[in-house]
């Protein structure tokens, strides 16, 4: 798979099936819908192509910047790579290309520069200035610019867009197995490992502290979770913190995700890690002590140990 961060770069001479949107999550409903793409792409022997924006159109027009997605670009991009679409087309959205209307966008961008020739599309897409424009305008314009249109159906764009907002609430919950379930893969967030205080070390627990890069990215609720990364080609587990860690730091605001992992003694400053979340432990509780603390840690590090030998 091909990642263009401009349509612009898309090849020239190549001939595309396409879809378009966010696909947030890559969840079981999109999946579906990618695989419809990736097929008719190899029995009519054109191109595959995911064709989005960003940021969010919602983020530009409404300046929504409460706005999180359960994937980082990056985490979708290695998603559909495994899933084998040709190319992922991440275009930026601007003030200007709103103000496109949908000949001109259709033209522009669908016809000159993907060079399409099927588009599959939710049956309630609307595109073009001020999104005027419906899938009936679309299937009439495919008529006159030599392209067929595939619509998808309500009940299946309604799974699609119930899934996604499930999935939201269910991190918020801590219900990681539901999340997985709808998924089909785990939860991943994927950081980079910056210094902390080290306080880890003084309880004989060290923690690599995991810097979100993005700030759009949903983090889940707070507490404490069984985790699983891959690091050097070889998977290690452990325990993540969310949160404010109130045993030794006072009325921090400052939201932190460290953790803890087994069997694993290597410095691993400045790398950019992928952490996969399998379940959920516990709330993040506040205790009187380091020794209760380490105490709690300990009891966590059991209870990991015993629902990952149950998985493996």
């Amino acid at each position: 798979m091909k990642s263009l961060e401009n349509i612009a770069d898309f090849p020239r001479n190549t001939p595309s099936v396409i879809t378009i949107g966010t696909f947030d999550g890559v969840h079981k409903g999109h999946q579906s819908l990618i695989r419809r793409t990736i097929l008719h792409g190899k029995k009519h022997q054109l191109s595959s192509v995911l064709l989005s924006f960003f940021p969010h159109p919602r983020k530009v027009l409404q300046k929504d910047t409460n706005l999180k997605f359960i994937n980082s670009l990056k985490e979708r991009s290695s998603l559909l790579k495994k899933m084998g679409i040709n190319y992922e087309v991440i275009h930026p959205f601007s003030l200007e290309l709103s103000k496109y209307s949908a000949e001109e966008f259709i033209e522009e961008f669908l016809i000159k520069k993907l060079q399409i020739r099927h588009i599959i599309i939710g049956y309630d897409h609307r595109f073009g200035k001020d999104r005027k424009y419906n899938v009936t305008d679309l299937i009439k314009l495919g008529k006159l610019k030599g392209f067929t249109v595939e619509v998808i159906d309500k009940q299946e764009i309604k799974t699609i867009t119930v899934s996604s907002s499930i999935i939201r609430e269910a991190l918020l919950e801590a219900n990681i197995s539901k999340v997985n379930e709808l998924l089909g893969y785990c939860f991943m967030l994927t950081g980079k490992v910056i210094k902390g205080k080290a306080l880890g070390r003084t309880i004989g627990f060290p923690t690599a502290n995991i810097d979100i890069l993005e700030n759009y990215k949903l983090i889940p609720k707070n507490g404490v979770y069984i985790v699983r990364c891959r690091i050097l080609d070889r998977e290690y587990y452990g325990i993540m913190n969310i949160g404010y860690n109130p045993t030794v730091t006072q009325n921090s605001k400052q939201k932190q995700i460290e953790v803890h992992f087994f069997k694993l003694n290597q410095n691993l400053y400045n790398q950019i890690i992928c952490l996969e979340l399998l379940e959920y432990i516990r709330e993040e509780k506040r205790f009187s002590n380091l020794e209760e603390l380490q105490s709690e840690i300990q009891n966590d590090q059991s209870k990991a140990l015993q629902w990952i030998s149950r998985q493996t």
